[in-house]
């Protein structure tokens, strides 16, 4: 016998009493949505995170109250609908959508506090018709070994910078394996135009050198994650007053109130 489909997550009931999406609305959406961090492998994923999470919004603001009814909404939406979320092409005319399995196990490993804030912060930008366009660029920088590509009998090891929104990639580097992509962070940000954007990296590249260089030389600013590896920050992030920081604000980088907050 399947098991009930559960309730939707708090984050997504906050959409519950607002009006549903309107056809200009996705991209905005998208915008803020991509700035989640995907807690995920990277190997096995079929579906993109901003695309889930977008699907599982929309649905929630049209009425969805369970799982299973985000992934029916989900299942009946048109295509047209369904690749202006962010669903992956299947075949040339069509954009497949995530099971509710899918679904479920996405959500599940989110940081249900990250996407509360970045939801709320996209609710209140809507609800500002005075200030239609407060969209922010944000951008990626991550590394992919490429499977069977070799040179001089290694293995490629790529470091690229790409648009959040559009997966548009600005800028990519070959480097020494995972171990040459913090050296190669600058390099590769150096000719590209980040005034204003906000810049995404994982935990590898959560360091002050870093964040120097983005916040200073690129007018940049910065979402980086904080592991146990770096017991001292990662302590000084959790005694900063998070209860005093506005609902709105709380999807801003801990680890850059860390940073700036040290003597």
């Amino acid at each position: 016998m399947p098991a009930p489909s559960s309730a939707i997550p708090s984050a997504l009931a906050q959409l519950a009493h607002h009006a549903p999406l309107g056809d200009a609305e996705a991209g905005h959406l998208l915008d803020y949505l991509a700035t989640i961090p995907d807690p995920r492998a990277a190997s096995g994923q079929r579906h993109p995170l901003v695309a889930i999470l977008a699907l599982a919004a929309a649905s929630v603001l049209t009425g969805a109250r369970s799982l299973a009814a985000i992934a029916e909404w989900a299942a009946d939406a048109p295509q047209a609908v369904r690749a202006a979320l962010g669903a992956r092409r299947g075949t040339p005319e069509s954009w497949a959508v995530p099971s509710e399995a899918t679904i479920r196990r996405t959500l599940a490993r989110l940081d249900a506090e990250v996407l509360a804030g970045v939801l709320g912060a996209w609710l209140a930008d809507r609800d500002r018709p005075d200030q239609p366009d407060r969209r922010r660029r944000a951008v990626a920088v991550d590394g992919k070994t490429l499977r069977g590509a070799k040179r001089d009998g290694r293995q490629v090891h790529l470091l690229a910078v790409m648009e959040h929104a559009t997966r548009r990639v600005l800028a990519q580097r070959e480097v020494d394996g995972a171990g040459g992509e913090v050296p190669g962070l600058k390099p590769l940000l150096e000719p590209v135009d980040l005034a204003g954007s906000v810049v995404t990296c994982d935990a590898l590249q959560t360091h002050a050198e870093a964040a120097m260089f983005l916040v200073n030389v690129k007018q940049a600013d910065y979402l980086f994650v904080v592991k146990a590896n770096q017991p001292t920050l990662l302590e000084r992030c959790a005694r900063l007053a998070w209860h005093n920081v506005p609902e709105l604000d709380r999807i801003r980088d801990r680890a850059t109130a860390a940073w700036r907050s040290a003597p």
